[in-house]
């Protein structure tokens, strides 16, 4: 049985969307159980309006609520009774597998990372999904919104995470082709700390194939694609846009005259599958990853089928063991890192002396 805590008050709606949501997913699965946090009275009434299945449901009451508007800083100092917070407490406590909220990414982030802390020698959590590309292939992106700033080794950090996460997953391939999101495929490309991250990942272990573009997330050709959190998430909004766009551009074709609907009805179940693949809300639910522990963090404006899919990825990760499988990967490939970087200094320093 796994059990997954649900920060029941979070996102932009809050139970209107976190207990249908819940409801489903449990009929979904009847091997989990979930604590939701939260106001009491008002998750009982909201589940009971669901029909949920309250024998596998506890419910921990709080008295707080994160913001969306919150600062970081503020919810980790001065709500330490929300329900954001005692959500990720369950998951440090061992009474649930992992955490699921659709609150402030920001201080999910500070919260997540003081209450589980980070994996040794990664310094930054990162957010991370896989997204569909061609075929049935799915491209794992890292950081989509947890660290605008980063440094050269932090990025380094997250490829080397994403690297072991997708291994971990996908078993039947032996190490993951790593790609660094940049303005063109040349190893002159892009910012300092892009051109310093492209040195420090070709001198590593990781099978790191280069500078790639962005349709290279969609092409299928490579694994991990790995950026900081200010590009990944613009590019990440840009796919939400660009989808809803591309529905919106096509069903209004369909209904320029008769001709065109009738064409419409035919192609309608080919019509059907292209929503369904490219449903934003199917792909609801990152992982922060880099934590000593499992929290993911569902779109704040999602609705419950949203939500439910962000659930089911909680599930997954949980099931899978995710974590404990990347854990050492992480460690040994950080440790080398280490070390390399010592010997090198090492050397400067004797290059100096001499």
């Amino acid at each position: 049985m796994i059990t997954l805590a649900i920060d029941a008050m979070g996102g932009d709606i809050g139970l209107a969307v976190t207990a249908p949501a819940a409801t489903a997913f449990l009929n979904q699965q009847p091997q989990a159980r979930l604590i939701m946090v939260g106001d009491e009275t008002q998750i009982q009434a909201a589940l009971k309006a669901a029909n949920a299945p309250l024998d596998r449901i506890e419910i921990v009451h709080t008295t707080q609520i994160v913001a969306m508007d919150e600062a970081p800083q503020a919810a980790l100092k001065n709500k330490k009774d929300s329900s954001m917070r005692v959500a990720i407490e369950q998951v440090k406590n061992g009474k649930a597998q992992a955490a699921v909220s659709a609150g402030n990414t920001g201080a999910l982030m500070a919260t997540a990372r003081f209450v589980l802390k980070t994996l040794p020698n990664v310094e930054r959590p990162a957010i991370a999904k896989f997204l569909p590309a061609q075929g049935e292939h799915l491209t794992l992106m890292l950081d989509l919104g947890a660290n605008v700033d980063c440094s050269a080794e932090q990025l380094f950090q997250f490829a080397v995470l994403g690297s072991e996460l997708f291994s971990a997953l996908n078993p039947q391939q032996k190490t993951a082709r790593v790609g660094l999101l940049n303005v063109g495929t040349e190893d002159i490309k892009g910012t300092e700390v892009v051109k310093q991250t492209f040195a420090l990942l070709q001198e590593s272990s990781l099978n790191f194939v280069g500078n790639v573009e962005g349709n290279a997330v969609f092409s299928g050709d490579i694994d991990v694609v790995v950026a900081d959190g200010f590009v990944g998430n613009i590019v990440l909004k840009t796919i939400e846009g660009a989808v809803k766009f591309m529905g919106g551009a096509i069903k209004q074709e369909f209904q320029r005259n008769a001709l065109t609907k009738l064409g419409g009805m035919a192609a309608l179940p080919a019509l059907n599958g292209f929503k369904k693949r490219l449903d934003p809300r199917r792909f609801n639910g990152a992982i922060f990853l880099g934590l000593r522990g499992i929290v993911i963090k569902s779109h704040g404006g999602t609705d419950a089928v949203g939500f439910a899919y962000a659930l089911e990825e909680a599930y997954h990760e949980a099931q899978t063991n995710s974590l404990d499988k990347i854990a050492s990967g992480v460690a040994a490939q950080l440790e080398a890192f280490n070390e390399r970087k010592l010997l090198k200094q090492q050397e400067q320093m004797a290059d100096g002396e001499v």
